[in-house]
């Protein structure tokens, strides 16, 4: 089968590779029928890279398939079930498990970055990893599964509440997804920056009350002029601009930190923090949010159709990398056959 693999710092390739076997009674082969390429993908693959992974693995964390061979101990999907794909292994035995904190895992790994993941037409993986959805439910909409997973779980760190004003910073794909699960859990004002103006019109579309571009206007100012207050909770979907959220979060209210860079490190001034009672959290993947995932998903409550901008071939898929790099797409769906 074809593969999109990590070869080297800066450089995938597509290679022949065997098609994978079981090698455990609770192991599952899927036919990938989509996968996604994800802005942690594209940070594995700058030089250098923004994010590690492992030299030769077949890359790809977003994707779902159909069920074609199961492991004699497999028990929650048979052959021929429709599955989404929770790519972070973990190890069940640890503290943090122990204690229901699996996305602390001290001993995880995730499929499609230091393991074997969904740039391929066939994929084993854990039975536990799988969670069965509806065949009503689209390919190209099932594989926005685990990033949807990691907006629920955010979501649940800040119970936004019906009436309550947020403003995201960020309107990539996790921005765009945000806006859409932060408006259908009842904020009334939806305030979406970012400096390309590209992305601005896909938040509009996924339901931001009021779109800023920094670069044309003052985003504390403007931030300031529709909440009166500041906002009540504030989303850093990019991952540098805890400082910036600072000045845009009313007092008392949250802040959320979501984008990953180890390299940034705003000044923060703790007075501040302790002062206007701000309250700031972090969030980490998911913790036992796919379930619920599938009901949002079958439940078509969102409008994650809008968010599709490019549908390719697996062949192609280093120009589709390029076009993320470049903010010129919001989710490229990527079809192994």
């Amino acid at each position: 089968m074809l593969a999109g693999v990590f070869e080297k710092v800066g450089s995938l390739a597509i290679q022949e590779k065997e098609v994978p076997t079981l090698k455990s009674e609770l192991d599952v082969k899927i036919k990938v029928l989509a996968a996604s390429i994800c802005g942690t993908d594209v940070h594995i693959l700058s030089d250098p890279p923004g994010h590690p992974a492992t030299t030769g693995v077949i890359q790809g964390h977003e994707y779902m398939g159909e069920v074609v061979e199961i492991g004699k101990e497999v028990k929650n999907v048979n052959v021929g079930d429709q599955v989404i794909v929770d790519p972070t292994t973990t190890c069940g035995s640890c503290h943090y498990c122990q204690i229901g904190k699996p996305n602390m895992c001290e001993n995880s790994s995730t499929l499609g970055i230091f393991l074997d993941g969904g740039w391929a037409s066939y994929s084993v993986v854990p039975s536990k990893n799988l969670f069965k959805i509806s065949k009503e439910i689209a390919p190209e909409i099932a594989v926005l599964a685990e990033p949807l997973s990691c907006v629920i779980h955010g979501s649940e760190r800040v119970n936004v509440q019906p009436g309550d004003s947020v403003v995201i910073v960020g309107a990539g794909p996790m921005g765009q997804l945000f806006t859409q699960v932060l408006k259908a859990a009842g904020a009334t004002k939806v305030i979406c920056a970012d400096f390309l103006d590209y992305r601005l019109d896909y938040a509009k579309k996924s339901g931001a009350t009021h779109v800023i571009n920094p670069k044309n206007k003052d985003l504390i100012k403007a931030v300031r002029e529709i909440t009166e207050v500041g906002a009540d909770v504030v989303v850093d979907c990019v991952g540098a601009l805890f400082d910036q959220c600072m000045s845009l979060v009313r007092h008392g209210g949250q802040i959320l930190l979501v984008g990953m860079n180890e390299h940034a490190n705003p000044q923060i001034k703790q007075y501040d923090l302790t002062k206007n009672e701000i309250t700031v959290k972090g969030t980490y993947i998911q913790n036992y949010d796919f379930p619920k995932v599938v009901k949002v998903l079958e439940s078509n409550l969102l409008n994650l159709e809008s968010l599709i901008t490019h549908k390719i071939s697996l062949d192609k898929i280093s120009e589709g990398i390029d076009t993320m790099r470049k903010g010129e797409a919001i989710k490229i769906i990527v079809y192994p056959e």
